[in-house]
């Protein structure tokens, strides 16, 4: 039987993989007049400038933001609306504390100057909806491998 924490990764995982896929797609103004991809961006974090490490980083993050999921809120979760829905909130509160706050401040800016500076106000919005899909995504996928682990009927799976 999968555990809460176990799905929560994996579904992380698998959620982590869209966003990615639209971070590195959506691309951010540079104080040059230039542009970037956001998942460029993602690895300024940890002082790197290559794709390929904002991917791990930010699959990294996937997997322990998604395991966070099914461990605080896993028991909560029954079929896919409730999942959908607990996702959608889960994707707006790490909007909040890492687009808004964490990112930010890891790159040198105050938190919160996503919003304070009128070029990134779109990149800001943008990342809104990423993560809003990926925690509806997130939601769903957690639903499906609690399912499959257990071989009830996708939707119904309820485990402690």
């Amino acid at each position: 039987m999968r555990s809460n924490l176990t799905a929560g990764i994996i579904a992380g995982l698998i959620a982590g993989v869209v966003f990615g896929i639209m971070m590195t797609l959506m691309h951010a103004p540079t104080p040059d007049g230039g542009s970037m991809p956001m998942m460029a961006m993602v690895a300024q974090v940890v002082k790197s400038n290559s794709l390929a490490v904002g991917w791990v980083y930010h699959l990294f993050n996937s997997a322990v933001i998604g395991g966070l999921f099914g461990w605080i809120l896993g028991g909560k979760i029954g079929g896919y609306g409730s999942a959908a829905g607990w996702g959608a909130g889960y994707g707006f509160v790490w909007w909040i504390l890492g687009g808004l706050i964490l990112m930010p401040v890891f790159l040198g800016m105050p938190a919160f100057a996503p919003l304070q500076m009128p070029m990134m106000r779109p990149v800001a919005f943008a990342s809104l909806m990423g993560h809003v899909i990926f925690g509806v995504l997130l939601g769903a996928a957690f639903v499906s491998l609690r399912a499959t682990a257990s071989h009830a009927p996708l939707g119904t799976a309820r485990h402690a």
